[in-house]
């Protein structure tokens, strides 16, 4: 049995975890919905691959329930939000498109194939406890989009470079319970963080490459980067504890009820981490 600990905390490795297909695309990444399902999102190159489900659900145990998600083209990141809609970051075609658990399209930001509008091959989206949208607008942009409850764009912030508040690919997003926003800025080696309007407040370093950003019930921050490790740290940015759980580095990661779901793209699998202690 492979072990890993973080901080007091041990968890046991289980790869490849849940019955995700293999061979229509590459584990992207994953959410954990309210109920404790498990949602992997498979990405596909749409000018080569067939068309397959973009989205697998499994049990809590990882039993496949579900798939559905034909329609997205290149799915990036994805995520719960905690009314049960499920928001997915359909990158080349600059959207984030809003689906139902069951699959059933209810909505989306962007214009849907077009870029600057005002998405440019989009990364992730995280939501704020007063009922903000937050978009890492990464590949194409330099900026982090903020939304209101209903969709209606807010604001945004960044800049390509190398300074606060400067971007090089903000790959992933997440907020902190307090309504800072954490921004894994990727190719800057760094995270930074931000108040809720787009204020720099902070760059935490030591991240080699920060791949994706979970926020825990206790306020941490979790981040995997491509050393490969997965880093845990306080919510002022202090390092808690670190372990790898993968070999090549985790692209995506959820947090369930002591658990930390992660999807890899080498080799292609999900796994899972299960607390033991």
């Amino acid at each position: 049995m492979l072990t890993v600990a973080l901080g007091e905390a041990t968890y046991r490795v289980e790869r490849p975890w849940g019955e995700v297909p293999v061979g229509q695309g590459v584990p992207s990444d994953v959410a954990v919905a309210p109920d404790g399902r498990v949602l992997a999102l498979l990405r596909r190159d749409p000018a080569v691959d067939p068309v397959w489900p973009a989205v697998i659900v499994l049990s809590p145990e990882g039993r496949r329930l579900a798939s559905w998600g034909e329609a997205v083209l290149d799915g990036h990141f994805l995520a719960v939000h905690p009314d049960g809609r499920v928001f997915v970051v359909d990158r080349d075609m600059h959207e984030v498109v809003v689906f139902d658990m069951e699959g059933q399209r209810i909505g989306g930001l962007g214009t849907r194939g077009v870029p600057g509008a005002p998405f440019n091959a989009p990364c992730d989206v995280a939501f704020g406890p007063d009922g903000s949208i937050y978009v890492a607008d990464g590949y194409g942009n330099s900026l982090v989009h903020r939304f209101d409850a209903a969709g209606n764009l807010l604001a945004n912030w960044g800049r390509p470079g190398t300074g606060p508040g400067e971007f090089s690919t903000p790959h992933s997003v997440a907020v902190l319970p307090d309504g800072r926003v954490a921004v894994a800025d990727r190719e800057n080696n760094r995270v930074q963080v931000f108040t809720a309007d787009g204020t720099w407040l902070a760059s935490w370093g030591d991240h080699h490459k920060p791949m994706s950003l979970s926020v825990d019930g206790a306020g941490r921050l979790w981040v995997t980067d491509q050393v490969p490790r997965l880093s845990l740290l306080s919510g002022e940015g202090a390092l808690v504890g670190r372990c790898r759980p993968v070999l090549n580095g985790a692209h995506g990661m959820a947090l369930g009820d002591g658990v930390v779901v992660l999807s890899e793209q080498n080799p292609p699998r999900v796994t899972r981490l299960t607390r033991v202690d």
